[in-house]
């Protein structure tokens, strides 16, 4: 456990580095591009440009967020956090998110008032060329801060991104009104261009809100997650199903979980320690996962008569639509006994489930003691 909680410490500190470094270079880039656009827009009196620019500054000022988020995020665990400080993440980036919506909103209140109280803009050669290294900066930005935020796994630099290479869009937008106004000096669509703008900022800005808010209150893991996981469990020779995965994130890249393993009934307890172990290994080192539980599942492997019941009971259980899966099946047919878990849909009362159920197995095996766990569809 040693080596693995070194390996955490090291992935941790080089996923840091990486987003701080990426961070940096937005906020130098849409520093020079704030500049720049800030410039021709007062020159040239276009307020398309000038709101660019204010979404400029709201990116660099998202790259700062972004930074302090993943320095505090990385402070090792202690008493009063003995899971991290991961998810502090999650609230930097809905500042993020907070920021873009406010430069969203502003901009959409300036560009309304141009359209109710209009001003010629008045473009040079040089203004077009400047928005048009813009656009071609801010595209190569953004395919580089979202290829890093995937690599990282850093939801803020992914949306960061994302906006970039919107931005550029945006900004070939500007472009193109400018060029038609000075084609048509008499065809001015600055205004309009900026509500465009502002309407996409606001969009970006509920988006990242939502998704951010999505990971604070915790959501359903993918299905390629589930199964890579299972996947990997199994591999084991004698593990003969894995089930009940759940997994609990504190932030980005730090995931905890706990699965249900079916092992034959003859194994000893030393074997089942070993098996445990090194399916937590190899689960943590394949996908950065950390199982803090394993739970055992015992599987009838020389009663027939057991086995015979597993198929009657699962085929009752699962002739129910609402039944998703039956596991964990054991039956004892000398204490007269029989256990196992069933994964009731969300679409059905639960209670009224577990009762018919019963009812339907008593009446297989009136003989016997029935214990139903009902388990929640939280995994694929």
């Amino acid at each position: 456990m040693e080596k693995q909680d070194n390996d955490i410490v090291v992935l941790a500190a080089n996923r840091e580095k990486a987003i701080v470094k990426t961070s940096v270079v937005g906020i130098v880039t849409n520093i020079f591009l704030v500049g720049f656009k800030a410039f021709v827009g007062l020159v040239s009196n276009s307020i398309a440009v000038i709101l660019d620019a204010v979404n400029n500054l709201s990116d660099a000022l998202s790259s700062v967020v972004t930074i302090i988020g993943a320095k505090l995020g990385a402070k090792q665990p202690d008493k009063k956090h003995p899971l991290g400080y991961g998810r502090i993440e999650y609230l930097s980036s809905m500042i993020v998110a907070a920021l873009v919506l406010y430069a969203g909103i502003t901009s959409l209140v300036e560009s309304i008032k141009k359209i109710i109280h209009p001003e010629a803009a008045d473009y040079s050669t040089v203004s077009i060329v400047i928005i048009s290294v813009a656009v071609v900066v801010k595209l190569l930005l953004g395919m580089y801060v979202k290829k890093q935020g995937k690599k990282v796994n850093s939801g803020a630099l992914v949306a960061s991104g994302s906006d970039a290479l919107f931005d550029a869009i945006l900004s070939f937008s500007v472009l193109v009104s400018a060029i038609i106004h000075l084609i048509w000096n008499n065809v001015s669509l600055e205004a309009y261009v900026g509500v465009i703008i502002a309407g996409f900022i606001i969009k970006a800005g509920i988006e990242m809100m939502l998704e951010t808010l999505n990971d604070i209150i915790g959501k359903r893991e993918d299905a390629e997650t589930t199964k890579e996981l299972k996947e990997i469990i199994c591999a084991e020779d004698a593990v003969l199903g894995a089930y009940d995965v759940t997994l609990f994130n504190y932030g980005p890249n730090k995931n905890y979980g706990s699965v249900h393993v079916e092992l034959p009934d003859n194994l000893s307890v030393d074997d089942v320690d070993k098996i445990t172990r090194k399916i937590q290994t190899d689960v943590f080192h394949k996908t950065g996962v950390i199982l803090t539980g394993i739970g055992v599942y015992s599987f009838n492997t020389s009663d027939d008569e057991a086995a015979q019941m597993r198929n009657a009971v699962q085929k009752t259980v699962m002739a129910h639509d609402w039944a998703l899966q039956m596991h964990g099946f054991y039956a004892d047919t000398e204490k007269k006994t029989v256990r196992f878990d069933v994964v009731v849909s969300f679409d059905v009362d639960r209670k009224e489930a577990l009762e018919t159920l019963y009812g339907e197995v008593k009446t297989l095996y009136p003989e016997y003691d029935v214990l139903i766990v009902p388990d929640v569809d939280i995994a694929d």
